[in-house]
């Protein structure tokens, strides 16, 4: 396993990032917790150390499974990323979207990074956790009615107190983290990023790199999608919110498996899956740091970790990216 750094933070994170928003059930259809733990600890075997989560991701289930991984776990050689921002239990700030929780009962999402709320949701993540500190705080999505020098003040409180080593954020635009900086460093943006959504190629990316600030990618799977294991007419659990999504329709999926299809000879030669081969090529894009990855259970864990494994060269890079320049996605 490659270790990175998280900007300029001093922590050194698992190139192969624990992704543990299914984990949490919410959106992705349910999860069994047993395996969900069984992953997050297969996953710790094979070098990957680092976990993101966040109390939005089954509304602290995610974290109170990752809480009871690190009873077992050594803390001081686990990274633990996490989130505030998005409130189901609180009627302030912006609303975001209408939603179910695990009980299927209806729930209301607001972005709200209020100075009080971000201390609250701390120590609410601290206790669901069952640590003393967080190593990567981030905002999870920006909140247009506070100000970000508001939001980021009390991170810095909290980083002050030691209750968070650094501060990162997610989703936010070149023009935020400029703003997020005027109050203190930021070690990281998470935003999304795949072979088939390259958006933050044109701004985020370069600014970071510019800057020496991480990029973790979230989904470089494209939630599923470039595993090669979706098929057109595929039908979704209930409550999983990949069904409709504009990725998903049978003419994308098509498209996408064509695409698949061309790299399996090179996947078989470094005998690899197809989804070790994009999280491979994820890790080798410039100014990616971290690749988020998630798994249900252990053995999906370990097909994610043993993608470190895969070398790539200049030449076989150049001809994914040759093949990829080829694919056009209908939206």
């Amino acid at each position: 396993m490659e270790y990175r750094e998280i900007g300029q933070s001093g922590i050194h994170a698992s190139a192969i990032t624990f992704g543990a928003w299914a984990i949490g059930g919410w959106m992705w259809g349910g999860a069994d917790r047993k395996e969900a733990l069984e992953a997050i600890l297969a996953s710790y075997e094979l070098g990957v150390t680092s976990i993101d989560t966040a109390p939005a991701y089954g509304q602290g289930l995610s974290e109170e499974i990752v809480g009871d991984a690190l009873k077992t776990l050594p803390r001081d050689k686990v990274q633990i990323l996490t989130k505030y921002g998005l409130r189901w239990d609180l009627s302030k700030g912006e609303f975001f979207f209408n939603s179910i929780d695990n009980g299927g009962n209806p729930i209301v999402v607001n972005r709200y990074s209020g100075k009080e709320s971000i201390i609250e949701e701390c120590e609410n993540s601290l206790r669901r956790l069952g640590t003393d500190h967080i190593d990567l705080y981030q905002i999870h999505w920006a909140d247009p009615t506070t100000p970000i020098e508001e939001t980021m003040e009390a991170v810095l409180q909290l980083q002050q107190a030691g209750k968070i080593r650094a501060a990162g954020v997610c989703n936010y635009t070149v023009d935020q983290m400029k703003t997020a900086e005027t109050v203190l460093p930021l070690a990281s943006n998470q935003v999304p990023y795949s072979m088939v959504f390259r958006d933050i190629e044109k701004d985020v990316i370069p600014y970071c790199i510019e800057h020496q600030k991480a990029v973790i990618a979230y989904s470089p799977l494209q939630r599923g999608l470039l595993t090669g294991k979706i098929k057109p007419g595929h039908q979704f659990n209930e409550g999983d919110t990949r069904e409709g999504n504009r990725f998903y329709s049978d003419e994308n999926i098509r498209r996408i498996n064509g695409f698949l299809d061309d790299l399996r000879s090179l996947a078989a030669d470094k005998n690899a899956s197809l989804a070790q081969l994009v999280i491979a090529w994820t890790l080798r894009q410039p100014g990616i740091t971290l690749a988020l990855v998630g798994a249900r259970n252990a053995e999906q864990a370990s097909q994610n970790a043993r993608a470190s494994n895969i070398q790539l060269s200049h030449e076989e890079l150049q001809l994914i990216n040759d093949k990829l320049g080829k694919l056009e996605l209908v939206f």
